[in-house]
């Protein structure tokens, strides 16, 4: 019984700890620039219509090399 009440009691001391920590952590993250973020926001941007226009060719060609067999 003794061991549960020093969980108990430790409980909040470890909470508190934990935290501390993440408060610790998240003071050493470093937030990208407004140039970084826009440089990779065009670059995602970029890739996906690139992607997108692959996509389109492959279904079309599909769709054209299909229409001769049926």
């Amino acid at each position: 019984m003794s061991e549960k009440t020093e969980k108990k009691e430790k409980s909040p001391a470890l909470k508190r700890s934990w935290f501390q920590e993440l408060k610790a952590e998240f003071g050493k993250i470093t937030w990208p620039g407004k140039s970084q973020i826009v440089r990779e926001t065009v670059a995602v941007t970029v890739v996906a219509v690139i992607l997108g226009l692959i996509i389109v060719f492959v279904d079309w060609a599909l769709k054209y090399g299909l229409s001769f067999i049926w």
